[in-house]
């Protein structure tokens, strides 16, 4: 089983292209500040790692216009590993996480980014922001999809 689940924050704006073709697609890539969990016995400041990601299709229009640097996510996929040849003839061996859904870990008013809680892993869910009280609004109409009551 190849699974990567990832939290932490963007440590640049995603940098977005689009394949060619009739049906062109977004692919966005960037990296991610993972803190590494803290040691209180070895007395040594907290660490992070710098995880390279790259997110395809509908996930790479979501993180270009929603993602920006310092932005708090939470990355769930799965590791690639490739190479290929630059031009000094020397071989470069990459690996990326490619992320199958993203969405935000922190609240508008907890983050210095201007961002809502939104996920682009289920279209269905309605877009809605967080409130001041650390809960999620719920929008008119839908108690009747809530599967309680």
């Amino acid at each position: 089983m190849n699974k990567v689940i990832l939290m932490g924050r963007l440590t640049r704006d995603p940098e977005v292209r689009y394949s060619q073709g009739e049906n062109s697609m977004a692919i966005a890539r960037y990296s991610l500040a993972v803190d590494r969990r803290y040691n209180r016995n070895s007395g040594d400041e907290a660490t992070a790692d710098f995880i390279n990601c790259v997110a395809f299709g509908r996930n790479g229009e979501f993180a270009e216009k929603y993602l920006r640097k310092g932005t708090k996510i939470l990355a769930e996929g799965r590791i690639q590993t490739g190479s290929y040849t630059n031009k000094d003839g020397q071989r470069v061996y990459t690996t990326d996480v490619v992320v199958e859904n993203q969405e935000f870990a922190e609240s508008k008013n907890g983050s210095s980014a201007s961002n809502d809680s939104f996920s682009s892993g289920n279209d269905s869910a309605p877009v809605v922001s967080g409130a001041g009280d650390g809960f999620m609004n719920i929008p008119d109409g839908i108690e009747e999809e809530l599967p309680f009551n």
